[in-house]
């Protein structure tokens, strides 16, 4: 079953009597306006209890199969520690199939090596040994919001002979598909280099490849936490909005929003990735790279000293000749 997220959103099951914003089960308040839930008599409630492995490391939560017996964590190698969670409030509504193949995976391992620049070893590629490559699912936050805003900014727009002029406005936006990493064996800066290459549209209600027994990072923050990363990201979005749409001008400081949502319609995703360490000269690096995209990766790669010395060396003597020849004029 894969889902449109433009045209097969689910209904909410309850609503704010207030404002009319989508309630999550276990919401004592509206997350918009703060109104009080109405009760729920807890009917057909069943209590679950989801066994997960710690690391101890980057803090990742993923799913905890026997037959995997695997001690190390999927995203960093560090120890694992065995964990129970009552009821835990976000599980994952929706995964991103896994279309890339490990093959694909390590061409573009290669490939990437291969570009890595001048100041990379030249031996990269040909010396380096792919030591662990690992399908997985990290997990995110994926949202629709409408918002009222208000915004301040400096620009150059209007400021005659002065570098700078105030300005000020209120416009009403809508954030639509808005990724929020919730990953802790991501880091944000992974998580963002790979999600372009995610297609949202392809959601299912089980992953698919990444073999038998896929390894699954779980949501584990608390609601609260989870809702002010989701309002962190649209404060984010706002401001660059402002800047793209609202503010005249074309240089722009002391940008500064507030916001007043009207809406807020929070899913959760699960989306797939390879995780791939390699070795090059004892040195451990890692790469990540996009499960549905193979252009989308990023990682860490050596650094070649002996060229940058090398460079230094150059300049130094082609100076030094300069100054001879400068002198014997």
């Amino acid at each position: 079953m894969t889902r449109d997220l433009k045209s097969t959103q689910p209904e909410p099951l309850r609503c704010c009597s207030r404002c009319d914003s989508p309630l999550e089960a276990g919401d004592l308040r509206c997350a918009i306006c703060g109104a009080a839930a109405p009760q729920s008599d807890g009917a057909g409630r069943v209590e679950t209890a989801t066994t997960l492995l710690r690391c101890q490391g980057c803090g990742a939560a993923v799913t905890y199969d026997p037959d995997l017996q695997a001690p190390a964590c999927s995203f960093c190698g560090d120890v694992l520690e065995v964990q129970t969670i009552l009821d835990p409030e976000e599980q994952t509504q929706w995964y991103l199939p896994m279309t890339v193949t490990l093959d694909q995976a390590r061409d573009a391992l290669q490939q990437w090596m291969g570009t890595r620049g001048w100041f990379t070893p030249s031996d990269l590629s040909s010396a380096s040994q792919l030591t662990e490559i690992k399908p997985l699912w990290w997990v995110a936050w994926v949202f629709d919001a409408e918002a009222f805003v208000s915004w301040t900014a400096d620009s150059n727009a209007g400021s005659g002979r002065s570098a700078w002029a105030p300005h000020a406005g209120q416009n009403q936006i809508r954030f639509d598909n808005i990724l929020v990493s919730g990953s802790r064996g991501l880091s944000d800066a992974e998580a963002s280099a790979i999600t372009p290459g995610m297609d949202l549209t392809t959601g299912m209600d089980a992953p698919q490849g990444g073999g038998e027994h896929p390894i699954l990072e779980r949501f584990d923050l608390p609601r609260s936490q989870a809702r002010q990363q989701v309002a962190n990201a649209i404060d984010t979005s706002a401001a660059e909005r402002m800047q793209q749409e609202a503010i005249p001008g074309t240089r722009f400081r002391n940008v500064h929003t507030s916001i007043v949502l009207r809406r807020l319609v929070t899913e959760r995703y699960s989306l797939p990735a390879y995780v791939l360490a390699y070795r090059y000269r004892k040195q451990l690096y890692r790469v990540v790279i996009c499960g549905q995209d193979t252009r989308y990766l990023v990682g860490t790669s050596p650094f070649s000293y002996a060229k940058l010395f090398g460079l230094i060396a150059v300049v130094v003597v082609g100076f030094l000749v300069l100054m001879l020849v400068l002198s014997s004029l």
